[in-house]
């Protein structure tokens, strides 16, 4: 195990990094016959395809997942990932010779730090599919997790770098369950004992946090509360034998996770959205799977703001 998502026989990972720009994109690359499921629980979600991964929706199998920098604009990097699944003849079939590749997608929001004129596109995406390989993958401040901040709320001075983590549960013979989080959230990261490992900064010692809801509590209000954008994004991934309403089952309590290391998460601000993806390799209870894939978005996250680096004026943990 290398502790990353590329456990999960048959993922790859890749990413595009712009750092002039702090911004990038990361993708996803799925074996076949990869069943797919999503939850979207942030109030402002930027994202392509999600109607399609929920039950009662014809297709069942997806062959990528993006994650961009780039805000709205960042979807275009969708496209480029299409282009290059199509030209290994992978998709969904609609005529002969002919196949749609299903790429779903989620964005966050990076205009805020380095230059906001600048976004991934698809040649972006199309240079992440190149890039991608079963290797261990890059963590910190790499691809859709380069231009991430935490705890924006007063400012990039202020805040604390986030970046992109990965992280594995083995389960037993064989069963594996994967995540991998890009984390730009408004709220405080927290650690294993609930104490503020990464957030808004103290204004005159850095090395201290103020608390995300403290200053949430000064705003109570103001209707809207003046806020930044922001969001967390992801993929659990597992090697378990899921349906599509059982592997969009595992992405809602992936969120759970999410919820344990981010305080407060889920805001109108943030557009914290899910994918899960089953592979199909090994008999599992959903439940179990669901339940350590909240563990492993969970130390994901922790893991993405601890190996993030300062850049664009916002510094990372211990600068």
């Amino acid at each position: 195990m290398n502790d990353t998502l590329t456990d999960i026989p048959g993922i790859r990972v890749g990413h595009w990094t712009n750092h002039d720009a702090i911004t990038g994109c990361t993708v996803v690359l799925c074996p076949p016959s990869t069943v797919g499921g999503v939850d979207q629980r942030g109030g402002a979600p930027g994202t392509r395809e999600t109607d399609l991964l929920r039950p009662m929706h014809l297709v069942e199998h997806v062959h990528a997942v993006l994650l961009s920098g780039g805000s709205a604009y960042g979807l275009a990097a969708a496209d480029g990932v299409m282009r290059y699944l199509e030209e290994q003849g992978i998709g969904y079939p609609v005529m002969p010779d002919v196949v749609v590749p299903i790429v779903p997608a989620a964005i966050l929001f990076d205009l805020g730090i380095g230059r906001g004129d600048v976004r991934p596109d698809a040649d972006a995406g199309y240079t992440a599919c190149q890039n991608a390989s079963s290797d261990p993958v890059p963590q910190g401040s790499i691809g859709a997790g380069i231009g991430c901040r935490v705890g924006a709320l007063l400012g990039n001075e202020l805040a604390t770098k986030g970046g992109i983590g990965s992280a594995t549960v083995d389960l037993g013979e064989g069963l594996m369950v994967a995540a991998l989080i890009a984390v730009n959230a408004l709220g405080d990261i927290v650690d294993e004992q609930g104490d503020v490992l990464a957030g808004v900064r103290q204004p005159d010692d850095p090395n201290q946090f103020i608390g995300a809801l403290n200053i949430l509590r000064e705003r109570a209000h103001f209707v809207p509360p003046p806020l930044s954008s922001n969001t967390v994004i992801g993929v659990v991934a597992t090697n378990a034998r899921l349906t599509k309403e059982e592997v969009n089952k595992v992405a809602q309590m992936a969120h759970d996770g999410l919820a344990q290391a981010v305080r407060p998460a889920h805001t109108w601000f943030d557009g914290d959205t899910l994918f899960a993806l089953a592979t199909g390799e090994k008999t599992a209870n959903t439940n179990v799977v669901g339940a350590f894939a909240a563990e492993v978005v969970a130390r994901s996250i922790r893991k993405a703001v601890r190996q993030a680096t300062s850049l664009g004026g916002v510094r990372a943990l211990g600068d």
